[in-house]
């Protein structure tokens, strides 16, 4: 197998076929993730463990792979010249490799075009502040921040400095200029690239994913100094999201953080993909909007009362996943049985429908 050319094929069928995902595991045929289904591409040959190798070596610099079979997982970017994009991970499996690509769209929609709500707009409008968009992993946490960002390149003048592991969408500097910082690559990690940030006359802050309290808690402290910092959390829910935050922190550290919280948080927005009945996904989501009441919950250690707050506060600009699901519904873009296994919370939901 010439694994460069396999490797461009398998691309062009990604981009034809209109896939989100690539899996190449040793033992199987390729595997792509079209509308939320996986399909093996039945004319193509099982690949051998050397196979999945070879067209890991392909996408990886050499450094890449000695890091990979030093450490067993790898977290990567692989382009395909200007056609395509992939975020990628290997991994080993009962002693075999394994791969699993994510096609990065070149081009970055607008929230329109993603089906996304405007009112996100105006936390892109904000000067400082923590927003969150959070969900579980492949529900378009990143795609919406690009979205957000490319906003902010468009009609502000402002230095953006993004933290990603890998580095997954990739920005022309417009109104703004755009700094991509890859860990491993362009900053040791997370931690060490934010603490710089505050050397580099930044105004907007993109973390890719905060994964250690020391992460947390230096973007927390970047929102009160005057930044607008953007990030994501792999939790179901906005009362989660806070509870996930200031549980990572010991004892003695929580009552700051809530507090810290309290203040700098602007948003928290949830996301899920659900099938749509014309085929393909949409998005279903919740939105928390910090105002005095979520700041007080949040302050008195009563954040089980927040989905409440979102329930009754429509009229302030927050949503509720219940009312997102039944809304889709009844404009017949999502099946009642689709609506019912992505609710929270299904007795609220038949309530509204």
């Amino acid at each position: 197998m010439e694994h460069k050319q396999y490797l461009i094929k398998l691309t062009d069928d990604v981009l034809t076929q209109g896939a989100s995902d690539l899996h190449l595991i040793a033992g199987n045929k390729p595997i792509m993730r079209v509308s939320g289904v996986l399909t093996a591409l039945m004319s193509e040959p099982v690949l051998s463990n050397d196979d999945v190798g070879g067209l890991l070596e392909s996408m990886v610099s050499t450094e890449s792979k000695k890091r990979f079979f030093d450490t067993k997982e790898l977290d990567f970017s692989w382009s395909f010249g200007d056609k395509a994009r992939f975020r990628g991970n290997a991994y080993f499996e009962r002693g075999s490799i394994g791969i699993a690509l994510r096609l990065i769209p070149r081009t970055i929609r607008t929230l329109a075009e993603l089906n996304l709500p405007q009112v996100l707009e105006n936390f892109a409008a904000r000067q400082q502040g923590f927003f969150l968009v959070v969900g579980p992993v492949g529900q378009g946490k990143t795609t919406t921040l690009a979205s957000m960002l490319e906003i902010i390149n468009q009609t502000r003048t402002e230095h953006v400095v993004t933290i990603e592991d890998p580095i997954e969408f990739l920005f022309d500097n417009k109104m703004s200029i755009i700094d991509q910082r890859e860990v491993r690559i362009d900053t040791t990690d997370f931690q060490t690239g934010l603490q710089s940030v505050f050397r580099q006359d930044a105004n907007v802050i993109m973390i890719g994913e905060m994964r250690t309290p020391e992460t947390i808690a230096t973007a927390v402290t970047a929102a009160e100094t005057g930044h607008l910092v953007l990030s994501t959390l792999h939790t179901n829910n906005a009362a989660q999201t806070i509870d996930r935050i200031i549980d990572s922190f010991g004892a003695t550290q929580q009552d700051q953080i809530r507090a810290q919280l309290a203040s700098s948080l602007i948003g928290i927005f949830s996301q899920r993909l659900v099938p749509r009945t014309a085929g393909g996904l949409l998005p279903v989501f919740e939105l928390l909007i910090n105002n005095e009441a979520v700041a007080n919950l949040i302050r008195e250690k009563r954040t089980h009362e927040l989905q409440t707050v979102i329930e009754t506060s429509s009229r302030d600009g927050m949503i509720d996943m219940n009312r997102s699901l039944a809304e889709l519904v009844r404009s017949g873009e999502i099946a009642v049985e689709t609506a019912y296994a992505h609710s929270w919370n299904p007795k609220t939901l038949q309530r509204l429908l």
